[in-house]
């Protein structure tokens, strides 16, 4: 019998640490574990106590790239247990941000993290030297979506100006107009980085995959919606934990999701959101999905990147209509008090969906939270299609093999230090 190992200490261009530990014998793969062994950070243990108005603050803190989804999830969150509604102006002003998060995170992951896999380089460094102005367009691009969340957030990382209720403040009409003209040009940018990227080639892998995202009847579902899936759910958001579970494994620190009554693994992330919204989607991010060679399901999770591409355009079209038909609120935030209830949230972070549960006291302190990131829901489905990608590419190197199974996680553009975190690769063949 002989053993082949291959280790990584640590997975490049993703956030976190983890590991795969894959075991081959006779040609077939006899093992294969995803696991995150990043020591769990305990935010919802040390959010019980504190005052529900703390909550959004502290778990914007729980990612840098995409801390608006947090925030935002817990708001509502809080908003539906105390029944509160807030205005339109107040609502627009936060779809605009979640642009902006949006904008940001996927100028980072397409251009920075995922492109050059595609290019046969090993980092964004390399990419840099060999078309500096490409990584110049793509920080300029990020930067704009940074600007969104200075200028109504507060500041660009771990924003500080949204509360339950609505805002500590309101831009300026004249902030938010000075934003427009880099919008306008990420817009052509964007629809630039679909022909890009829909011009790359892909490793063959379609799933049929059980998809589900949010869906909201009059636009491409970003921080609002039903909880729907292309086999037939369409739940409100209150109405999750009847259907979503976690579950522990022990190779990983890190809950795995699930559908419950034995409909196991599901997909959350640009490829469900893309599925189940197509129709959603603006003309212009539609046109480019089909100049790409996209149809209205994708399954092939490689061309995530075309994808978020698309989502890209749809980000910064959206913000600037958003913008343009922008009329300030009669005041910055709805009152609020609190009382014993329990509450439900739900957004679209760049990943996926991430679900919020508080129950809080007549006090307004937090009894107990629950939070389920994009990612740990979909760590089932990553160890799915590295199953796939192993069994189709026995024939490669052992450095090939590694180098396939990074590219397959970093479809997923995995936050792993959100789901508590990456990759060292061991492939032991008998």
């Amino acid at each position: 019998m002989t053993s082949r190992v291959i280790k990584v200490d640590a997975l490049a261009r993703v956030e976190g640490e983890g590991s795969l530990r894959v075991r081959i014998k006779d040609g077939h793969v006899q093992q294969l574990e995803f696991g995150i062994f990043e020591p769990p950070r305990f935010f919802e243990a040390f959010l019980v106590g504190r005052d529900f108005r703390e909550v959004p603050d502290i778990t914007a803190r729980i990612c840098g790239i995409c801390p608006v989804a947090y925030e935002m999830g817990s708001i509502q969150a809080m908003e539906q247990a105390l029944g509160i509604t807030v205005p339109k102006p107040i609502r627009d002003l936060r779809r605009l941000v979640y642009c902006g998060e949006w904008i940001e995170s996927h100028a980072l992951h397409v251009y920075l993290l995922h492109a050059p896999d595609f290019l046969g380089l090993p980092d964004a460094l390399e990419l840099a030297k060999a078309d500096k102005a490409l990584v110049q367009r793509a920080l300029r691009l990020k930067k704009i979506g940074n600007d969104i969340l200075d200028v109504i957030g507060g500041r660009a990382v771990h924003p500080v100006n949204l509360k339950v209720g609505g805002f500590y403040r309101l831009p300026k009409r004249a902030e938010l107009k000075a934003l427009t003209e880099d919008l306008k040009w990420a817009v052509e940018e964007s629809l630039a980085t679909v022909r890009l990227v829909g011009g790359f080639e892909f490793p063959a892998l379609e799933q049929d995959y059980h998809f589900v995202a949010l869906r909201h009847p009059d636009e491409y579902a970003i921080h609002e919606g039903r909880v729907v899936s292309n086999r037939g759910l369409d739940i409100p958001v209150p109405h999750f934990l009847d259907h979503f579970d976690e579950e522990h494994v022990k190779h990983s620190n890190a809950l795995h999701g699930v559908m419950k009554n034995g409909q196991g693994p599901y997909k959350v992330g640009p490829l469900a959101r893309y599925a189940i919204n197509h129709d959603r989607l603006s003309p212009i991010a539609r046109e480019a999905a089909a100049a790409a060679g996209l149809g209205p399901v994708v399954r092939n999770p490689f061309q995530s990147i075309v994808v978020r591409a698309v989502e890209l355009v749809q980000a910064c079209v959206d913000a600037l209509a958003l913008i343009d038909g922008y009329e300030a609120p009669d005041a910055p935030a709805v009152p609020v008090e609190p009382r014993a209830a329990v509450g439900h949230g739900c957004t679209e972070a760049p990943r996926g969906i991430c679900y919020h549960r508080y129950e809080i006291a007549d006090d307004g302190a937090v009894v107990s939270a629950r939070i389920m990131p994009p990612t740990a829901q979909n760590q089932k489905i990553i160890e799915s299609d590295l199953l796939k990608v192993v069994e189709a590419n026995l024939a490669l190197s052992d450095q090939a093999l590694q180098w396939r199974c990074e590219q397959a996680i970093r479809n997923y553009d995995p936050c792993i230090s959100c789901a508590t975190h990456f990759l060292k690769l061991t492939v032991e063949r008998d």
